[in-house]
């Protein structure tokens, strides 16, 4: 009899082992996502119909405005997405999956050749480093700000913050 109970033991544990790598392994190895992008907004890309919010940073919204050094509105939502879209034209873009968010979209860094685009516009003032999830573009920010570079040219509500408002 002991051998039937070690049996049954082992091919429990087997069948648990199985559940847990079909069920909870498909989101701990993260991978590589890579293809052409359209632009959702000046954070987010989609490939291949998922979505790709680009980690560490914060772009201003499609609807947000900011004012240039005149103290003139400009649509810095709308250029961000723009300024995105001419950089990615028709290449393909990869990105090295680091999460999922809520919304279900893979959070990463995204490349077009060897070009971190996060960190493009975070150093074109497009969108600002987004601390809460990552310190990986603060010196891009930095050197955005001195320069007066995109928002840091006049004032702006930062992207958390405007929508918050909303």
């Amino acid at each position: 009899m002991p051998r039937l109970a070690d049996a049954r033991t082992i091919r429990s544990t087997l069948l648990c082992v199985g559940l847990v790598l079909a069920i909870g392994f498909p989101r701990t190895i993260l991978a590589d996502t890579a293809g052409i992008a359209s632009v959702i907004d000046g954070d987010t890309i989609e490939i291949h119909g998922q979505r790709a919010r680009l980690h560490g940073i914060d772009a201003p919204e499609g609807g947000q405005t900011c004012l240039d050094v005149a103290g003139r509105n400009w649509r810095c939502g709308q250029r961000a997405a723009l300024a995105l879209q001419d950089l990615i034209g028709r290449r393909t873009v990869t990105c090295d999956e680091r999460d999922v968010d809520r919304y279900g979209r893979i959070v990463g860094r995204c490349l077009v050749g060897d070009l971190d685009i996060n960190e493009w516009l975070v150093a074109q003032g497009l969108a600002l480093a987004y601390r809460r999830y990552s310190l990986d573009y603060v010196a891009a920010e930095d050197q955005a700000r001195g320069a007066g570079r995109g928002m840091w040219a006049g004032t702006f509500k930062p992207p958390w913050k405007w929508r918050r408002r909303r």
